[in-house]
């Protein structure tokens, strides 16, 4: 598959999303060249989910992609489980305005399709797509400081007083982007990214021991217990071997001051967060040792996810809060439409115009993720003024919001990106 195209592409970024890209940059023959800030390809965190959306998206990039998933996912562990996204139950007894939600009642078993729950250790993943990457593609060590214009071409300058060339730029930077920083100025109100009011403690626990605590059925099978300012949510990883837990809670005075986004934590803080809990929640957060608070940051909508030829994808054009299990499965999409957009451009100068085309698909649906994914963690904290706690409510809301996420028609959603690149204005030539 050696690059056929008259142009050269860098990626900044060497996350899932950026090495996504670098793959189906690559099947389309474009040349490309992956900058990666650390020394070696890393991801921070342990588990990461997909929904069926995502898992679709690897395959239409390239079929390794999916094959690579296939090779280091995790499913729930019961055959009658497999379709099951979450099972939500209360986790904490609630009432008011006389409505009840009374804890351990099961509100909603959520379908997402035949493989249910899927995650992934971050690091395997990674490891699953690196090694379809070409040897000479990444550069390490590249922290990418400014970019500018030098007549057809972009000059990217980085913090190790290196400079490299390309005809376009690609930021897959994160949710700390400087990419975005560059594109839309450091002082857009959209250039950095919020905090949610959210933040959550994660650990993980040894399934035996989850087995022991909570039985055969919860520990095996990915969970959600709500409860007012807070829900727990845990899943299998690592072929079954681990519990994850995360944690979350309302910041109710909706600040996060302290500069840092994840730090340790203590059992005894994690513990005040949940007093009043059922049994099953205080011996998932007893199992937790040395567990990190994460505070939860999205980005405010870009008006734009491109200027010129410098674009911005996954966390670094759209980061959002985890509550629908959707945020690194928007970055997949993002590379197959961007990689399929490039595949047709046959000169430097029609780059624009792919980029116009992804902007164009890719903003509107990744934006509303963002939104949804909000409102989600008030339907699951019982803090959605409209269904209060009515559980007969939730489930039904919890049922279907996020089927127009998964049921995704992403090869009509590539051709109408290439449609739209094609609609040539009325005047150009």
């Amino acid at each position: 598959m050696a690059p056929e195209k008259p142009f050269h592409v860098a990626v900044c970024g060497g996350g899932i999303g950026g090495l996504c890209l670098v793959i189906g940059l690559l099947r389309q023959k474009v040349s490309c060249t992956i900058y990666e800030a650390a020394p070696a390809f890393a991801e921070i965190g342990a588990g990461v989910s997909f929904g069926p959306n995502a898992v679709r998206a690897m395959e239409l990039i390239r079929p390794l992609i999916a094959k690579g998933f296939e090779n280091c996912v995790t499913l729930n562990g019961w055959p009658e489980k497999k379709e099951t996204w979450f099972d939500f139950r209360v986790g904490k007894s609630e009432s008011r305005d006389g409505q009840e939600a009374l804890i351990d009642v099961h509100v909603a078993d959520v379908k997402s399709g035949k493989l249910g729950q899927t995650s992934v250790h971050r690091a395997h993943y990674l490891d699953e797509l690196v090694k379809l990457v070409p040897d000479g593609v990444a550069k390490f060590g590249k922290r990418l400081k400014n970019v500018t214009e030098d007549g057809e071409k972009l000059i990217l300058f980085f913090e190790d007083g290196t400079r490299e060339e390309a005809d376009a730029v690609i930021g897959c930077d994160g949710i700390k982007s400087r990419t975005r920083h560059i594109l839309l100025g450091a002082n857009h109100p959209a250039a950095n990214a919020v905090f949610s009011g959210k933040y959550a403690y994660r650990g993980l626990i040894p399934m035996d021991k989850a087995v022991c605590a909570l039985g055969d059925e919860l520990a095996r099978n990915s969970q959600v217990y709500m409860g007012h300012h807070g829900h727990v949510l845990t899943f299998p990883i690592d072929q079954g071997k681990i519990m994850n837990v995360v944690a979350f809670r309302t910041k109710l005075d909706g600040k996060w001051e302290d500069p840092m986004w994840v730090r340790p934590s203590t059992t005894e803080d994690m513990f005040a967060d949940f007093v009043g809990w059922g049994d099953k929640v205080q011996s998932i957060l007893g199992l937790m040792e040395n567990p990190d608070v994460w505070a939860l940051f999205d980005h405010p909508p870009a008006p734009v996810f491109y200027k010129g030829r410098l674009c911005l994808l996954g966390d670094a054009a759209h980061a959002t809060t985890p509550h629908q299990g959707a945020g690194a499965g928007q970055a997949i999409e993002d590379a197959l439409v961007l990689s399929n957009l490039l595949g047709r451009v046959n000169s430097p100068a029609d780059l624009e115009d792919a980029f116009k085309a992804y902007d164009a698909v890719r903003r509107p649906r990744s934006q509303r993720v963002v939104i949804t994914s909000r409102e989600a963690s008030h339907l699951y904290e019982l803090e959605n003024e409209n269904i209060g706690y009515d559980l007969d409510k939730a489930r039904k809301e919890l049922e279907v919001r996020c089927k127009w996420i998964w049921d995704e028609d992403l090869s009509a959603q590539v051709k109408t990106a290439q449609d739209s690149m094609a609609k040539k204005p009325v005047g150009r030539l």
